[in-house]
């Protein structure tokens, strides 16, 4: 008799197990009251936002992002002080930034040192609104970063950047954007 009194203790019964469940799910509902998937997804800031934001702005200055872009500061003009900006770009690892050079290739930039860390970008703004056109690539993604259109547009290549870059050249030279 003993041995049976035993192996019944063993486990939990299913009143328990029911019990435990609902307790768990009570405050699961309490504390994720009014959250969907959706809208938790929709609130995480897209990586480029920031930027976006800057451009828009059309302030004249120089970014500075520094860390893998965890880090960005803004100069206004050469004689006031570099602030540090409240957002970070969320870029992920690997970040480049590539321009055309002469011969029409996109090469890799790098840009040295600030405050003994690596920069990973900078950006001039100017005073009519447009700031320096750049491709940006991360782990996962390619932006190609226009001087003179606001939005920012994600490609799949670093041939098709450079097709837009091109293109956005002779679109100039054809007097499109006059």
């Amino acid at each position: 008799m003993m041995s049976y009194h035993k192996k019944m203790k063993q486990g939990f019964s299913l009143i328990e197990l029911l019990v435990v469940i609902l307790i768990v799910s009570i405050i699961y509902f309490l504390g994720f009251e009014g959250f969907s998937s959706s809208e938790i997804i929709k609130n995480r800031q897209k990586p480029l936002d920031m930027l976006h934001e800057l451009i828009n702005q059309k302030q004249e200055g120089k970014l500075i992002c520094i860390d893998q872009c965890k880090a960005c500061f803004f100069k206004k003009s050469l004689d006031t002080k570099a602030t540090k900006m409240g957002k970070e770009f969320n870029l992920g690892k690997d970040v480049a930034i590539y321009k055309l050079d002469n011969y029409n290739m996109l090469e890799k930039v790098e840009f040295g040192r600030y405050e003994d860390h690596k920069i990973c970008m900078i950006i001039d703004f100017y005073k009519n609104g447009s700031h320096t056109k750049f491709v940006l690539k991360n782990k996962s993604h390619i932006y190609f970063i226009s001087s003179y259109i606001e939005d920012i547009q994600e490609v799949k290549s670093l041939d098709d950047a450079k097709r837009l870059w091109l293109g956005d050249i002779n679109a100039l030279h054809d007097g499109d954007f006059f």
